[in-house]
């Protein structure tokens, strides 16, 4: 579903990512671990095709997203869903009608079907009922599962979510969790997570590929199930499973600090 290989980003002359390699199977829920800084985001816009990397590939669904002309990438985004960390939703328009957007742009479906279509993918996000209500009328949690309706009413072979419990009280994003499980058995679809929740790691992954800072760019450091992670001997997944504190110096910050006060 996903294959990405020897993906090296960089902005300006800081490189992000440097040597970045990962595949995605169809069924599975892959999650992309890492702490701030760790290339997270940029490797999912390179896997989206919004970003373009210095070197190395992405294949999304069979097709070359670096060299794919804008029908090829279209045919993509048509097969795949996209959960942003904001849910993205928009603010003028009912529950409705933001499910329904992606099938009224890109299908021909008579009004009657998609009409049946925006109910049922509200139904699996237990949000029946709500169809004429408007963003600011949900909670949180209800605005991220209005996302995921969104993102699956076409179908998707493919769901890519960032953050999806990001800013959810521990309920709600174990809500969340479940509900991420819940569609990709109900429809067997394989499905990407960018997060640095532990605990939702824990229910929802598959498999996990961790990224961390490392001098030159961020790399892959680990890759294998929750159990393996869990027990890892490698210093650097062993601090992030552990929550250690960052322990390297800020030499910067002490410089700033000799120049505030005017100390030698």
């Amino acid at each position: 579903m996903v294959e990405v290989k020897d993906l090296v980003v960089r902005y300006d002359q800081q490189v992000v990512l440097n040597g970045v390699s990962l595949t995605v199977r169809q069924g599975e829920v892959v999650v992309i671990l890492g702490g701030s800084g760790s290339g997270k985001s940029s490797l999912l816009k390179c896997m989206l095709g919004v970003l373009e990397p210095v070197a190395g590939s992405v294949r999304v669904l069979g097709v070359d997203m670096l060299r794919a002309t804008e029908r090829e990438k279209a045919e993509v985004y048509r097969n795949l869903g996209m959960v942003y960390q904001s849910g993205a939703l928009f603010g003028s328009m009912s529950v409705w009608e933001n499910v329904a957007l992606p099938l009224q742009q890109h299908t021909g479906l008579d009004p009657k079907i998609i009409d049946i279509s925006v109910r049922m993918k509200l139904g699996l996000v237990q949000l029946s009922g709500f169809e004429h209500r408007l963003p600011d009328q949900l909670s949180g949690g209800q605005r991220k599962r209005v996302a995921f309706a969104r993102a699956i009413s076409m179908d998707p072979r493919l769901l890519f979510c960032d953050e999806p419990s990001a800013g959810l009280d521990p309920r709600i994003g174990r809500g969340i969790d479940d509900l991420i499980r819940n569609l990709n058995r109900a429809f067997n679809m394989a499905i990407v997570v960018v997060t640095h929740e532990m605990e939702s790691v824990r229910i929802i992954a598959d498999r996990i590929v961790m990224l961390a800072p490392q001098a030159g760019g961020a790399r892959v450091v680990f890759t294998g199930t929750f159990e393996e992670m869990a027990a890892s001997t490698d210093p650097v997944v062993r601090d992030f499973v552990r929550r250690a504190p960052l322990t390297e110096p800020r030499a910067e910050a002490g410089e700033i600090l000799r120049q505030l006060v005017g100390e030698d």
